[in-house]
């Protein structure tokens, strides 16, 4: 029997690849699900799936949480800044335990990016490499659900401003990237591999902008803007500088070619097409307004 883990189970992306996983044949006996309110993975410890709590920033924590397992799925933390010391105890409590694979969910191109978000996913890859523990690095391009507050907005005001100008993201949905991740967890092969996960196809705002006039029922334009301007249309809209900045320099990054590197790499590994955009976004709409409406 292996047992197979999943720390920041209780997150959008964990919950999603507990779900891969049994779909996939695992055995919920055999799945570890970890992470810090596990009432949030309730219904799945009724499953049959172990469920133990654990936060990252808490090394004596980790210690309990990852006994007994083989191969540990980290997905990264949420935390800007601090992701580096949480991730260094999750794999120190990992080599304590004598796990024997981790797979790490990484930023797109860590190593050689200038993606604002990439040197805490670089710094993480070298301590996994150094941990000498058998491991894959799954480098995530974007979420298609990170697009759902743009849509949303869009809705009241008929545009979506940016400072990306025409770059390109491939962007797939949290369960392409949840399936992808379940694969690695439940296959042999993977170690020592650096996978470069994408959607198919990279869109650029145009596209965006046309998808969310579809699902607002509203035309919406996409007006670019240059980073001075956006700076300060996000600080008068009541962002604080530092995140106003943080903003524009993303879609600085984006205007680069930080997230246009499309590929066949997760389609092929999960065996079917990456969700497309439109689909993606629609769903997670319908879902945000559903759950919305229960509220």
């Amino acid at each position: 029997m292996t047992t197979l883990a999943v720390a920041g189970a209780t997150g959008h992306l964990g919950r999603l690849v507990l779900a891969s996983l049994i779909e996939r044949g695992a055995a919920p006996s055999d799945i570890v699900a970890i992470g810090r309110d596990v009432s949030k993975i309730a219904d799945f410890a009724e499953q049959g799936v172990t469920v133990r709590a654990a936060d990252y920033s808490d090394a004596a924590s980790l210690d309990p949480a990852l006994d007994g397992v083989d191969r540990l799925l980290l997905i990264s933390g949420s935390e800007v800044g601090r992701r580096v010391a949480q991730h260094t105890n999750v794999v120190q409590a990992a080599k304590r335990a004598g796990v024997q694979f981790i797979a790490y969910t990484s930023a797109p191109h860590a190593d050689t990016t200038s993606l604002a978000l990439a040197p805490e996913h670089k710094a993480t890859e070298q301590i996994i490499r150094d941990s000498g523990i058998p491991f894959a690095l799954l480098r995530n391009n974007w979420y298609t659900e990170s697009y759902l507050q743009v849509a949303e907005q869009a809705k009241y005001t008929g545009l979506i401003i940016a400072s990306l100008g025409d770059g390109r993201i491939a962007s797939a949905s949290r369960r392409d990237y949840a399936e992808g991740a379940a694969v690695v967890l439940l296959s042999e092969g993977h170690e020592g591999a650096t996978y470069e996960f994408s959607g198919d196809v990279a869109w650029d705002y145009d596209d965006l902008a046309r998808v969310v006039s579809t699902i607002v029922e509203r035309e919406v334009a996409y007006k670019r803007v240059s980073s001075k301007d956006h700076r300060k249309i996000l600080t008068k809209a009541g962002l604080d500088m530092g995140t106003a900045g943080f903003v524009v320099t993303l879609d600085t990054n984006t205007r680069e070619g930080a997230l246009a590197d499309a590929t066949d790499t997760l389609s092929t590994l999960i065996g079917r097409p990456t969700t497309p955009l439109a689909d993606g976004l629609a769903s997670a709409y319908a879902e945000a307004m559903a759950a919305r409406q229960q509220e």
